[in-house]
């Protein structure tokens, strides 16, 4: 599976054709990005957002996905061929500790657009661009998947060689990833790895219920949260 839980990365500003304008009751936000990490082809990534729900996948109705249920504030992995529903749940992960410096630079960009920079003791961890007023809740529900996964993303980064402990990954993936979604929609972002994200789209769309249901007959597995 692709990493979608590790979000964010060139776009048009032209992407942002009426992501003002009032959503109506029974319609989801569909944001279509194009992702890619280093040595790697790139790969499309759909996000579909409801009041209740965010969906993550590729673009297929019948393929793995990620499920991020809003109210219950619980991330579900579904894993078709494997028959498997990996779930996890918000824990509690550390806080930053009292050496840890950050500084989220931002600058006008585009007009409806700002530039960031999230940097951790003189490294640039993300870059790119966002829209601070382009569909909120799509933004919020984005912030709110960083924070359901923050905890196990530590756990993670904790049990990793220490040769792959990164203070970017705890930054983008831990302890700003807060911030940086409440600076906008990302548009674009490039993070220190060579990771990149671009969004090609967004669209209102009918609601369909059935894409934010876990498929019946997977084994069901809890995550150590």
């Amino acid at each position: 599976m692709r990493r979608w839980l590790a979000l964010l990365g060139l776009v048009a500003v032209g992407a942002l054709h009426a992501g003002d304008a009032p959503e109506p009751a029974a319609a989801m936000t569909a944001l279509r990005y194009v992702d890619q990490d280093p040595g790697d082809p790139a790969y499309p990534t759909r996000i579909l957002v409801t009041p209740d729900y965010l969906r993550m996948d590729t673009g297929e109705d019948g393929g793995d996905f990620v499920l991020l249920d809003r109210r219950q504030r619980q991330v579900t992995n579904v894993m078709r061929d494997s028959g498997v529903a990996m779930v996890f749940s918000a824990g509690e992960a550390p806080v930053r500790p009292p050496t840890w410096k950050s500084e989220l630079r931002t600058a006008p960009a585009a007009p409806g657009t700002r530039r960031f920079s999230l940097v951790v003791d003189g490294v640039v961890c993300s870059e790119g661009i966002v829209a601070p007023r382009h569909a909120p809740d799509a933004a919020r529900a984005m912030a709110e998947l960083k924070a359901v996964l923050a905890a196990t993303q530590y756990r993670v980064w904790k049990d990793s060689p220490a040769e792959m402990q990164h203070d970017c990954d705890l930054a983008n993936e831990v302890w700003e990833a807060d911030a940086l979604f409440g600076l906008g929609l990302p548009l674009e972002a490039r993070e220190f790895n060579g990771r990149t994200r671009r969004l090609e789209s967004e669209s209102k769309l009918p609601r369909a219920p059935e894409l934010f249901r876990v498929p019946q007959g997977l084994t069901a597995i809890r995550a150590p949260s």
